[in-house]
């Protein structure tokens, strides 16, 4: 009889220590339940990351083929330019010409005449060739500034949105280290910065 009681009063004390236990479980469960939605932040703080660097790398790509679209522009510009200046000779060689043949009295009016019709010909033409010539360099000088200018703006979006993927990664190093350590205020710190980052992001993008 003393053996059973013994016994009971073990088992008593044994689902009395089991129940002991498995309050302080729930209530630990309970007291962490926060670090559920942390990892989950977390994840969405990497999706977000994940995003502002696809976005950055698609601005430097931007700004490489703008920098391009300038330099081609540029040459073909510099080229509209020399074609000007052979243009501006080959006209100033018959302006040459038909001053000197006005100096002349000495071959027939009409040959000369005749002449100075021709020159005054061609130098029309060139002076037409030019203005046409002008007006392309010009348009290509155009396309090379804004070029340049979406160039200069991609890179600026690139850089804005670069600042953007740095933030997140602290703020998702700042929510590894709070599951480590189980610091709530380190939570609350990543998603401040978490915030910000999206911010930043959007500024970027946007700018």
């Amino acid at each position: 009889m003393d053996s059973l009681q013994s016994e009971l009063e073990t088992l008593k004390s044994f689902i009395a220590e089991l129940k002991a236990d498995r309050a302080a479980q729930k209530e630990k469960e309970k007291r962490e339940a926060w670090t559920k939605y942390t990892s989950l932040s977390l994840v969405l703080l990497a999706v977000l990351a994940a995003v502002a660097t696809q976005w950055g790398g698609k601005f430097s790509s931007r700004t490489l083929i703008k920098l391009n679209d300038a330099t081609f522009s540029q040459a073909k510009a510099t080229d509209e330019w020399g074609y000007y200046q052979a243009k501006s000779i080959k006209q100033n060689l018959y302006e040459i010409s038909r001053d000197q043949l006005q100096g002349k009295g000495e071959p027939p009016a009409t040959l000369i005449s005749l002449q100075l019709e021709k020159i005054d010909s061609k130098i029309t033409q060139y002076t037409k060739d030019k203005e046409e010539i002008q007006a392309k360099a010009k348009a290509y000088e155009k396309d090379v500034e804004q070029a340049r200018e979406a160039a200069r703006h991609s890179s600026n979006q690139g850089s804005e949105m670069g600042l953007a993927v740095s933030i997140y990664q602290i703020a998702i190093a700042m929510g590894s280290i709070c599951l480590v350590v189980k610091k709530r205020p380190l939570w609350y710190l990543a998603l401040v910065l978490g915030v910000l980052a999206t911010a930043q992001m959007v500024m970027a993008f946007y700018s």
